[in-house]
């Protein structure tokens, strides 16, 4: 596997290391489990891991690659060129609603760069209602953050967001080891699976990031200090609050709670 490292040096700006280790790649494989004619997206297919062994289960693949070397290598691929559907892209701004088939939802996986995960992931989750399932190689300790519950110290905005938008489901833990070159973090593989019936109703789901963010961002305040500029305690209380609780203790269903009221006292 490692003579496709020839050639291409991992470019720090792209934020790139490269899976290698073949135990690995097929567990995640088997993990995403492609199908023929499913609506497959790659993000950021390198030097073709994951995508060599997806292309093996199906006739058609799109890979998001940002690399203009990366991509021309797939393009003159001597096994799965023909299969590829190679959009030159930055995965950050790309509309992803644009691959939607009529009647398949897109399936989407990578390996993402771990310098713009969590921005990345955002911006998917802008296109849940087009997408059935993500598979991604994240840094564990973003793994954590998604799954995490309130009260855990791991618990955030990325944990409200990512669970508004999807189930969380871990599906396994992945050493330095496995990539070229071996990163400073341990890496895990994520599975999210995009609600149809979102678990709580929001009327706006940028306020609720907002009330998240804003919540989140000085963690050791209370709720009445970080959101004073948004509500005041009387409002807090109203709803059934303390505002004397920090952002980690609340529920994905408190802040929907506190982002309708903020939509409706000063968005509405």
């Amino acid at each position: 596997m490692s003579k496709q490292h020839q050639g291409h040096t991992a470019r720090k700006r792209f934020g790139q290391n490269f899976l290698h280790d073949p135990y690995v790649i097929s567990s995640i494989v088997d993990a995403i489990n492609p199908q023929p004619g499913e609506n497959m997206v790659e993000i950021g297919p390198g030097l073709g891991a994951l995508t060599e062994p997806v292309c093996d289960h199906i006739d058609k693949l799109t890979v998001v690659e940002l690399d203009r070397d990366l991509a021309a290598r797939l393009r003159s691929h001597p096994f799965i060129a023909a299969k590829l559907n190679i959009v030159e892209a930055d995965a950050m701004k790309f509309d992803f609603s644009s691959l939607v088939d009529t009647v398949k939802p897109l399936r989407v996986f990578g390996n993402l760069p771990y310098n713009i995960s969590t921005p990345l992931l955002f911006h998917l989750f802008s296109f849940a209602q087009h997408i059935s399932d993500m598979h991604f190689m994240l840094q564990k300790e973003v793994v954590k953050r998604m799954a995490a519950a309130p009260g855990n110290k791991d618990y955030g905005r990325l944990s409200v967001m990512t669970q508004y938008h999807c189930k969380v489901l871990p599906v396994l833990e992945v050493p330095p080891g496995a990539f070229k070159p071996a990163p400073k973090v341990d890496s895990a593989v994520v599975r999210l699976l995009p609600y149809s019936d979102k678990p709580v109703k929001v009327i706006s789901a940028q306020r609720l990031n907002q009330v998240c963010a804003q919540a989140f961002n000085q963690r050791r305040k209370t709720i009445r200090n970080s959101l004073k500029t948004l509500l005041s305690e009387k409002q807090i209380v109203d709803l059934g609050l303390n505002p004397d609780a920090r952002a980690e203790t609340l529920s994905l269903g408190d802040f929907a709670a506190l982002a309708d009221l903020v939509e409706n006292t000063i968005g509405g």
